[in-house]
């Protein structure tokens, strides 16, 4: 299989919409606040997508999203990958392709978020060689403000020495 990085357009926003929901759903059900599970609709992610088309990178398997990363600065916002393509590397793509971003925004540490209880999502990151610099609650964006999400903060030098 191969896979290709781009920049997503608008007419990618649905399937990360897509991609988003059901990885957001296997991460964080039962890991995060009801309240903000509440706020998490599907229709949610479909706003949310659209409005973020400019942070966002898509890899691309097989003609199809596969999968997706936000990067913001020194920050990788997201990352996450269709059921179908777990496992098959395109996580280590997109991780990959958000540290070159970081390093290319002129910073030399990149750092993410990972929910407490998400111990795939951890385990993931630290065999890419992230460090888990403690517990933090994380001000997850909502309509109107920030919502707090018990996490981990992960952070990896991306300069080269």
């Amino acid at each position: 299989m191969s896979v290709t990085v781009r920049p997503a357009t608008a007419a990618d926003a649905e399937a990360v919409a897509v991609v988003w929901y059901l990885g957001w759903q296997d991460g964080h059900l039962g890991h995060v606040p009801d309240e903000l599970t509440a706020l998490r609709t599907e229709e949610s992610f479909g706003t949310r997508a659209a409005a973020r088309v400019a942070d966002t990178t898509v890899a691309v398997a097989d003609g199809e999203i596969a999968g997706f990363v936000m990067v913001v600065g020194d920050e990788v916002e997201q990352v996450y990958v269709a059921r179908d393509h777990r496992g098959s590397g395109v996580a280590g793509t997109l991780l990959a392709e958000a540290e070159r971003q970081v390093r290319a925004n002129g910073h030399d540490e990149a750092w993410l978020a990972a929910v407490t209880g998400n111990a795939r999502a951890r385990r993931f990151y630290e065999r890419s060689g992230w460090t888990d610099a403690g517990a933090f609650d994380y001000a997850a964006s909502i309509d109107g403000g920030t919502f707090p999400v018990p996490s981990h903060r992960y952070v990896k030098r991306v300069q080269n020495a």
